[in-house]
């Protein structure tokens, strides 16, 4: 199977003829895609009921379809082929789909029965990124964090039969920090791509100027800065807490990973003094199953103590 992007979309593209591709193969190529490319939600998925696995990897490749097609294309083609996976989506719904990806996705939503809502959020949030580059206030970011990453959230609650309203804020706080942990771990290469999600409220607040941050000081300003914005994101995290008690026990250790793991990069930031333009931070193979352990062994005991009570 082809590995790079560009070699995916010249296959399964717009602008290639349509081929004949069966349910089997569909999740063969969802599970290969999500195998391969698993980024933030690695330490997660590890343990995941089996009966669960194949409908992430369908949700994760449409996803990460999604995202390459924003990320790995100019503006004016990103806008053109997000387009068409808008409508390749509705063909889905619609029942008509071909693309490997949306054929095994048919199968999720129709056996959960999810809406096509989260999926339009989430093309809506990077059809955005081609055209805002840069947010004024916290509560512009929000929004987009609204459609960015809580959809995503919200999927899962589908598809493990916990989509309530309830459930659904917490899961929207969980992944607002996740988003705003990955903002806050990828400063430098967010600006690569020129792309600023430093709130320009914010930034004037601690006195840090735009010529400070193209040219990317780390100055006191800088620290203070960045020591505000991780603790928002603490926040985010603690208010979505109590989902983990709220989920099937099944899926709990979960939660408590993606929570424990958005957590984990917050306090290397912290570690590093706030300074992500010298190096950025993130988790180590062993630190990541040092979560896995303390994830599971905090389970195990909790268990054991409800039994005991």
């Amino acid at each position: 199977m082809s590995t790079t992007f560009a070699e995916q979309l010249r296959r399964y593209g717009p602008d290639r003829p349509r081929r004949s591709v069966t349910l089997a193969e569909a999740r063969s190529y969802c599970r290969h895609l999500a195998l391969t490319h698993y980024e933030n939600f690695s330490v997660a998925s590890l343990l995941l009921p089996r009966r669960l696995l194949r409908h992430f990897h369908h949700i994760y490749a449409w996803c990460r379809w999604a995202d390459d097609l924003g990320d790995e294309t100019d503006p004016a083609e990103a806008r053109r082929l997000l387009s068409w996976w808008r409508q390749e989506l509705l063909d889905c719904y619609q029942g008509t789909p071909w693309h490997p990806v949306l054929i095994a996705l048919r199968e999720t939503v129709q056996t959960f029965a999810i809406p096509p809502e989260p999926f339009l959020d989430l093309l809506s949030a990077f059809e955005q990124d081609q055209v805002v580059k840069e947010y004024e206030t916290f509560s512009q970011l929000l929004d987009y964090c609204q459609r960015s990453a809580n959809p995503v959230g919200r999927l899962i609650l589908h598809i493990t039969g916990c989509m309530d309203q309830e459930r659904a804020a917490l899961s929207d706080a969980i992944c607002t920090g996740l988003q705003l942990a990955n903002f806050w771990q990828d400063v430098g290469r967010d600006l690569d791509l020129g792309r600023v999600y430093l709130p320009l409220e914010d930034r004037q607040r601690f006195g840090y100027g735009d010529d400070d941050l193209r040219q990317r000081r780390f100055t006191p300003s800088f620290r203070e800065l960045m020591a505000f914005e991780v603790q928002r994101a603490r926040e985010f995290f603690e208010r979505g807490r109590p989902l983990i008690e709220m989920m099937p026990s099944g899926v709990q250790v979960e939660v408590e990973l993606l929570i424990g793991g958005g957590m984990a990069i917050l306090d290397r930031i912290a570690a590093q003094d706030y300074d992500v333009w010298k190096r950025r931070p993130t988790l180590s193979p062993l630190e990541k199953g040092r979560l896995i352990v303390g994830a599971v062994i905090s389970r195990w005991f909790r268990r054991m103590n409800e039994r005991k009570g």
